[in-house]
């Protein structure tokens, strides 16, 4: 285990905006080009391609009440039922108001659905969901389409980009106050190796933290970087032990490490059923929507029935479906599954839970705003208060897309505050953590804080992060300063954080599943956990006073 000791990166270049927008998902490009149209000067960095982003694995589609007979009212309704008593119902009530007129918005950028022979857009069921409210594209390529739109806008608007960056740190002014990010950029030409963006804006939309685990559906990108970033800027996160694991996971073997393909959520709400090796639809009987029930149920249900039976894995039954339907309304699925040797034509497909979305993040208020001033977040490494303990299916791309909005909509109104000047942080000092060590933070993970947790192993986990930390601070050898060492140094962070949450939350909830504490309790835990880290990196974990999401009161250090 090796790290290095350094100051805060100083930057070689630096470009000046109003706004500087993290991510490129449908929240980072929808938050970017409504700022641009409010005449706000706009800088969106990514980390790997602008076409990149999460949103483009997104496979299911966007929720929201657009059919005949449906309501935001019963979208809230499912919402918060599957939020398991901590979603804050201001948010979702605004998620599902606005949510309907926000696609429109989307499709009037550029985004084309699938419609129905008349015309109408096609709608379909997902877990959780009692209506068919699921816009989809492309069958089940639905966030390709989704970034193929944004991604084309922005450009044609003229946005300007940085590709292949990394954001690093915040900078903040004299004030306290956010003035920019710094950033190392992995390319050639001017803006190369370390430097920053000075904003009096900064826009989170990074996305999630899936590669803390050792096998996701998230891809390579997502290791937490926003999330650690607001840590170490003085940010609070919450609700960061609900991790959603998806139910049906392709299963590639017990070893199987990094990005999984999906088996998108659609496939039961088209008809699928989830049997045993014997054929046996264990679902039935264990909630009234049996394989629709809500994805924390689901991804227990096959948990369990694997370990009654020694089983790696259940199997999703399609074969009904025949070769058109699989090949016009799910050919991204079908060519994965072929792709690995399995037709799902004629084939049940071997799936098993695998961690797939982060329900908790830094904590925002109705407008993005966080606890440090001029910082905003939104989409998965956001907490609006949305998804409580268990995210509803499809209702992430909508919460990235109605809360950019917001963002934008604050940020225009309220004008760049610019009475500070920049600075770095010249005392602040971090230690790098070497790259060889990602493995061994994924391996704990997903060891003793994935699907099945306990206060045991929950403990396990936070001693064996605190080890790695403190051989890093410990050795002092050198590590490389580049990407990999920053997301390792991220993942590391993160991991931390979520672990210490989960082993403060002595229940079962949502996606938090402990073992030793089987039951929910809402006497003693309707309520959310609060984080920051302290002065000596250890993560601090607060209990909020009820189950009403806590304001975000933005307060300079």
């Amino acid at each position: 285990m090796t790290g290095i000791r350094l100051h805060a990166p100083a930057p070689g270049w630096a470009i000046d905006a109003d706004v500087v927008v993290v991510g490129s998902g449908v929240a980072g490009l929808t938050a970017a080009l409504r700022c641009t149209a409010a005449g706000l000067r706009t800088v969106v960095v990514t980390k790997a391609n602008l076409d990149d982003g999460s949103t483009r694995w997104a496979q299911g589609g966007i929720a929201a009440a657009l059919g005949e007979g449906d309501t935001p009212g019963q979208h809230l309704d499912d919402t918060l039922v599957a939020g398991a008593g901590l979603c804050d119902e201001p948010a979702v009530r605004l998620l599902v108001t606005e949510g309907p007129d926000a696609v429109r918005r989307l499709m009037a950028t550029g985004a084309d659905f699938d419609r129905t022979d008349d015309g109408e857009i096609a709608l379909t069921r997902e877990g959780g969901h009692h209506r068919r409210r699921i816009a989809h594209a492309g069958g089940d390529a639905t966030g390709a389409e989704i970034s193929r739109a944004l991604v084309e806008a922005i450009r044609e608007r003229g946005v300007r980009t940085i590709e292949h960056a990394l954001v690093l740190d915040l900078l903040k002014d004299d004030e306290g106050r956010t003035a920019g990010v710094t950033l190392h950029v992995m390319g050639e030409g001017q803006h190369d190796g370390v430097g920053a963006v000075r904003a009096p804006a900064v826009v989170l939309a990074t996305g999630g933290m899936g590669q803390v685990f050792s096998a996701t559906t998230n891809p390579s990108v997502s290791t937490g970087d926003g999330v650690a970033l607001a840590l170490r800027a003085g940010a609070e996160v919450s609700d960061l032990e609900f991790v959603q694991f998806h139910p049906t996971v392709l299963f590639l073997g017990a070893g199987a490490e990094g990005q999984q393909p999906l088996v998108s959520e659609a496939v039961r709400g088209e008809g699928a059923h989830l049997v045993d090796a014997d054929g046996v639809r264990f679902m039935l009987g264990q909630h009234e929507l049996a394989e629709l029930a809500p994805r924390d149920i689901v991804a227990k249900a096959i948990t369990r029935r694997m370990a009654e039976q020694g089983a790696e894995h259940m199997y999703l039954d399609a074969r009904h479906f025949g070769a058109e339907m699989w090949e016009h309304r799910f050919p991204t699925i079908l060519a994965a599954c072929r792709a690995h040797g399995i037709d799902p034509v004629t084939d049940p497909i071997p799936v098993a839970p695998a961690a797939h979305y982060a329900s908790g993040g830094i904590r925002t208020d109705l407008g993005g705003r966080t606890t440090v001033p001029g910082l905003y977040a939104c989409g998965e490494v956001a907490c609006t208060g949305v998804h409580g303990a268990n995210r509803l299916a499809s209702n992430s791309l909508l919460e990235g897309l109605v809360f950019a909005e917001r963002i934008a909509a604050d940020i225009a109104e309220h004008g760049p505050h610019r009475e500070g000047v920049a600075k770095n942080e010249d005392g602040e000092v971090l230690t790098l953590v070497a790259p060889e060590a990602r493995r061994e933070i994924q391996r704990i993970m997903t060891r003793d804080a994935g699907v099945l947790r306990s206060a045991a192993s929950l403990t396990a986990a936070c001693d064996a992060l605190e080890a790695l930390r403190q051989d890093t601070e410990e050795e002092r050898k050198a590590a490389e300063p580049g990407v990999d060492s920053w997301e390792t140094t991220n993942l590391l962070c993160v991991a931390r954080v979520l672990a210490a949450a989960a082993l403060a939350r002595e229940e079962t909830r949502g996606c938090h599943w402990r073992e030793d504490r089987p039951d929910r309790d809402d006497e003693k835990w309707r309520r959310h956990l609060v984080v920051r880290i302290a002065a000596d990196r250890r993560p601090v974990v607060r209990v909020t006073e009820g189950a009403d999401f806590p304001p975000v009161t933005p307060e300079a250090p």
